[in-house]
């Protein structure tokens, strides 16, 4: 555990560090379900104070991973099989109509901009050298591709779903990151040649195939639970 230890990061940083550390070990299968989170323990095994523990706890509340009870504190709740079908299916028809409806808002910013995080991340991808940087790219494409749809309500609805276990899945499904590269080449081309229904098909391909891959993995730790 010590290189999980955080030490001299400004207090925004600490804290994204520190929820994220928590975030990957259960969604990693690390803790059981019920088990307890205790915020000495984890203070002590990440070198920070009980503040950005307890600030985590809360957030990982929000999104469903952990419970806090009287008396009890943090329990972990694992995500479900049912958590899953639930958060993928939702994504892959809201976003796949927040696609269309960005799509005529797009400019050549834009399309330049899913080029050059595309390119980025197959760079990455080449020599498998910074998971946590590609999450980060493959988050703000997700975010440029639906930036020009006019609906507020369906990005706070889309924003709420992808908190939790959508931004990690390239560091839980590694194997499976190139075919998410060739549907991000695929987004890139039907947002250039402006086919709406090709795009958003590819979308809601991506977004299930990667609910597949994640009941996989989740029914895999409940078999050796």
């Amino acid at each position: 555990m010590d290189s999980f230890r955080l030490s001299d990061l400004d207090r925004a940083t600490l804290q994204y560090k520190v929820t994220s550390k928590l975030r990957e070990a259960i969604l990693k299968g690390e803790f059981n379900m019920g088990d307890r989170l205790i915020q000495e323990e984890w203070a002590e095994k990440l070198g920070v104070s009980r503040m950005p523990i307890r600030e985590a706890l809360r957030q990982l509340e929000v999104e469903g991973l952990v419970k806090i009870e009287p008396r009890r504190g943090a329990i972990v709740t694992p995500i479900s099989v049912e958590d899953i079908e639930e958060i993928y299916q939702l994504r892959a028809l809201l976003e796949g109509k927040a696609v269309v409806m960005s799509l005529p808002n797009l400019d050549d910013d834009d399309i330049q901009e899913l080029e050059s995080l595309h390119l980025k991340m197959t760079k990455l991808r080449a020599d498998d050298s910074d998971v946590e940087k590609y999450m980060e790219l493959n988050n703000k494409f997700h975010q440029i591709l639906r930036s020009g749809c006019p609906w507020r309500r369906i990005h706070g609805i889309i924003d709420t779903l992808w908190k939790g276990i959508p931004p990690y899945t390239p560091s839980l499904l590694i194997n499976h990151v190139n075919d998410s590269m060739k549907e991000h080449e695929q987004m890139v081309q039907y947002v250039k040649e402006n086919e709406p229904e090709k795009l958003e098909a590819v979308v809601k391909k991506h977004i299930l195939r990667t609910r597949n891959n994640l009941i996989k993995v989740v029914s895999r730790q409940d078999e050796n639970s």
